[in-house]
């Protein structure tokens, strides 16, 4: 199945909703960091219900930004949730961003790198039109050392890129991104049930939740353009 196509079902059905607030956890620590000043252009890839960039408009001021995102069913839902006018909403390849040279001064992706079938030239692409001294954030749970996210393969029927973090910074280099920052942040939100209530409908035990959410949670790569 085509990446459009999986996630075309997951918005039919909803899930945009839900995985908006499952990422939240993390991402607003993640969108914190971003050096993002009024008036500036953020680049959201996979996008799903839009949440980040309406985010930052909120919170930072960001200026006219937009939200690509593979699945035109996820687009329309995006554009139905609000009615701001700086922020659009497209579907689009990664790998073909329809943007000028130096055009964008951030770039935001959650959970949506590892989709990428070409993910060379997707960084390519984001080199191409960062401006000089714009970011790339780029935020994943799904990677090598966070063994406990690897069964999320067998759950979508598209393939995924499982990286650890030393490729992730390997490959933003060979992009010509510098990487300024690599971490990973913690869910706390998530609850973690006491010792005794395990097992679990999902959990066998309780280190390996821990290990999930605690040890490893979302990892964070920032990469800059020279």
């Amino acid at each position: 199945m085509s990446v459009q196509a999986e996630f075309d079902a997951w918005a039919a059905a909803g899930k945009d909703r839900g995985m908006e607030e499952r990422h939240w956890h993390t991402a607003k620590e993640a969108l914190a960091r971003m050096p993002v000043e009024a008036g500036e252009t953020v680049l959201d890839l996979g996008t799903g219900s839009g949440y980040a960039l309406r985010a930052l408009r909120e919170t930072r001021d960001i200026g006219a930004s937009v939200g690509l995102d593979a699945s035109t069913a996820m687009v329309s839902n995006a554009r139905s949730y609000t009615d701001e006018a700086l922020l659009e909403y497209l579907a689009g390849d990664f790998q073909h961003l329809p943007f000028q040279d130096d055009a964008i001064d951030h770039i935001w992706s959650m959970e949506a790198f590892y989709y990428a079938t070409d993910p060379a030239t997707v960084l390519e692409e984001i080199r191409r039109v960062l401006r000089p001294g714009g970011t790339f954030f780029c935020a994943v749970n799904f990677f090598a050392e966070s063994e406990h996210t690897h069964q999320w393969q067998e759950q979508v029927d598209v393939e995924m890129q499982l990286w650890d973090r030393e490729r992730y910074r390997e490959a933003f280099r060979a992009a010509g991104l510098h990487v300024a920052e690599q971490n990973t942040i913690p869910d706390r939100e998530i609850e973690i049930p006491p010792a005794e209530a395990f097992p679990t409908e999902d959990w066998d035990r309780r280190e390996d939740m821990v290990d999930r959410y605690r040890e490893w949670g979302t990892l964070l790569t920032v990469g800059v353009a020279p």
